[in-house]
């Protein structure tokens, strides 16, 4: 049951992430820079509380359900994937989620508009990491 909530966990994660990179993203880039960034800080702000706690539920959840059974290590190899997404996000994202946090909407130019290009390729890799740690876990599951 542990590894079932931290699938779900990881699959809620992978979805959002890759909802974002595909649909979202594209869609806010069509705007002009001050309507993206004016769209982007909100929808940041609300999916950072989601995506941090799904990341951090799941990989806990891998990690004790590996703990229970000590036999699976691919729930525990997904929980630690997972939770490689916080510290890839403060290691190679949190400086250009600081600049664009920084501009006031007004402000945005083409300056803006490259920090949100920059942001969603880097975004790929959370989306990445979603689906490794989904298939890990979903692996261990499987019999």
């Amino acid at each position: 049951m542990v590894a079932l909530v931290a699938l779900i966990c990881a699959a809620l994660f992978a979805g959002a992430a890759f909802y974002v990179f595909f649909a979202e993203h594209p869609a806010r880039m069509m705007l002009d820079d001050r309507a993206a960034l004016a769209q982007w800080k909100p929808a940041y702000a609300r999916g950072t509380i989601m995506q941090v706690t799904l990341a951090i539920l799941g990989g806990v959840l891998g990690a004790v359900a590996w703990w229970r059974y000590q036999s699976n290590w691919f729930w525990l190899a997904g929980g630690v994937v997972l939770l490689l997404n916080i510290p890839y996000t403060f290691a190679a994202v949190w400086g250009t989620n600081k600049k664009l946090a920084a501009t006031a909407p007004e402000a945005a130019g083409p300056e803006t508009r490259a920090l949100l290009a920059k942001w969603h390729k880097l975004h790929l890799v959370r989306v990445a990491l979603g689906l490794l740690a989904v298939g890990l876990i979903a692996r261990g599951i499987l019999p």
